[in-house]
């Protein structure tokens, strides 16, 4: 993976963020996006050896598309401006689509890399059955978010969209109810990719992946029916 390539693509693209540009620069894409299909295979590769539920993610399917999709959006730049991959066993690549947790990253046009695990705004049903799990696990819920490691990587969980009050049919004397008022269960970080060259790019996330494990597995706890 060309890092400073894809960056210096990325900010290009973000100051011509249109069709015209975007077809005239498509060569550079095509050889940048194979790249970066590389790195997501050696990511399944990787992470596979320490969460076997892995191995069957086919790369292709985990890379998200550069088009955005405009329908509802004021924005109409027909291009995202960062090159992005999730990673899960279901072949869904948003953990909103309720497919379970997934290992997500993202390269930026400022260069910045973010990767995170977890479920990010899962829907109802699944989000239900995690709070629920939390009720009947709380020891080993407790257990997770307290993980050394995952803390020292990514400090706590994400409170986007947190409630200010237990949810419905949740009593407020509840264990980790702090937790159940959370709409997600993701951790995430950013760091620069200024200095890193292809192998500590990979190292990043293959190191980051492992520590958010943790909460990935127990998110698995959690059942996916209705």
């Amino acid at each position: 993976m060309h890092i400073r390539d894809l960056n210096r693509f990325l900010f290009e693209l973000s100051e011509n963020n249109n069709r015209a540009w975007f077809v005239m620069n498509k060569p550079r894409y095509d050889i940048l996006r194979a790249e970066f299909l590389q790195l997501v295979t050696n990511l399944v590769a990787e992470i596979s050896k320490f969460d076997p539920a892995i191995l069957g993610c086919e790369p292709k399917k985990a890379l998200f598309r550069i088009n955005r999709d405009m329908r509802f959006s004021a924005d109409k730049s027909p291009y995202k401006t960062y090159f992005s991959a999730s990673i899960l066993p279901s072949g869904r690549k948003k953990p909103s689509d309720g497919g379970g947790p997934a290992y997500y990253f993202q390269i930026n046009a400022q260069g910045e890399l973010l990767y995170a695990i977890g479920e990010y705004m899962p829907p109802s049903d699944r989000l239900k059955n995690i709070r629920n799990q939390i009720v009947a696990d709380p020891d080993g819920f407790g257990k997770m978010i307290k993980n050394k490691t995952m803390k020292s990587v990514f400090g706590g969980l994400q409170e986007e969209g947190k409630l200010t009050r237990p949810p419905k049919g949740f009593s407020e004397d509840l264990p980790h109810m702090e937790y159940i008022k959370l709409k997600g269960y993701m951790v995430w970080t950013e760091v620069t990719t200024r200095d890193m060259n292809p192998d500590t790019l990979e190292a990043t996330l293959v190191k980051g992946f492992k520590a958010g494990y943790p909460l990935a597995t127990w998110l698995r706890t959690a059942s996916f029916s209705a």
